[in-house]
């Protein structure tokens, strides 16, 4: 199993100037979206009072879900795969609705297509029904403190289908320029931290943030979060973010 932590980096893979992961939160509160009763009965069962995680609120069907995220404030949401089967549109109608989130999806089973879209679309980790108490409570724990959880399959998956959409960009010559400000952004997400957090460290808006990370997604050709750790890895863009964060700068409304 290969966790890519709030820098962006893969266990094993320790770039100079990296930031420390993001600390485990005390109690990570989850909300359980699952079909099956019995399961979310068990679930409850393994997030014990000793396991750091709570659970706050369940949902049967994905109406419920929508209902639920936006009224229940929760750092992970366990989701039930064949509930978003056939319904394209059901991961990003929730990070619409809870930017915050973060998804982890519980499948029987993944062929290459369906986790590379899912991961895309936003998903934080692709887990099997049958993992262990144990491993499932290592990786809610992981995930909500800034953590992808990607198995070393997923992670071959994601990368090809990253060099694929971006291989125009592999040629340094073809290499988009991108300015402080833009960099700076980066610095932030690299590190793990939240458009939230972002924002307040750069002292502008959430929105600014938005509008900025939609450009640089446009400029590096990558779709999501997820896609810019890997290219900011490959291409070690790191460093250059951390540079950039030694030099003050006044971010704009407008990217």
């Amino acid at each position: 199993m290969t966790h890519i932590n709030g820098n962006g980096h893969s266990n094993g893979v320790t770039p100079q100037a990296a930031a420390p992961t993001a600390q485990l939160p005390s109690e990570v509160r989850v909300i359980l979206a699952d079909s099956q009763a019995i399961y979310r009965v068990g679930m409850r069962k393994v997030f014990g009072p000793d396991s750091g995680v709570s659970v706050v609120a369940e949902a049967d069907n994905l109406q419920s879900l929508q209902d639920t995220v936006q009224r229940v404030p929760a750092e992970v949401l366990l989701l039930e795969g064949a509930m978003i089967n056939g319904t394209a549109n059901a991961v990003p109608a929730v990070v619409r609705l809870a930017p915050d989130l973060k998804i982890i999806v519980q499948a029987a089973s993944t062929d290459e297509s369906h986790t590379v879209d899912l991961y895309r679309r936003g998903v934080r980790g692709i887990i099997p029904r049958s993992i262990s108490p144990d491993l499932l409570v290592k990786c809610v724990r992981k995930i909500a403190a800034g953590e992808t959880w990607i198995d070393n399959q997923s992670v071959t998956w994601v990368i090809e289908a990253y060099r694929s959409q971006a291989g125009n960009v592999n040629n340094p010559r073809n290499q988009p320029r991108l300015n402080q400000k833009e960099m700076l952004i980066i610095a932030g997400i690299t590190q793990g931290k939240r458009n939230k957090e972002i924002a307040y460290q750069l002292g502008t808006t959430e929105q600014v943030v938005k509008n900025y990370l939609r450009k640089i997604y446009d400029k590096l050709g990558v779709s999501d979060r997820l896609e810019l750790a890997l290219y900011c890895l490959h291409h070690q863009l790191h460093k250059n973010a951390a540079e950039a964060e030694s030099r003050p700068v006044e971010i704009s409304a407008q990217p």
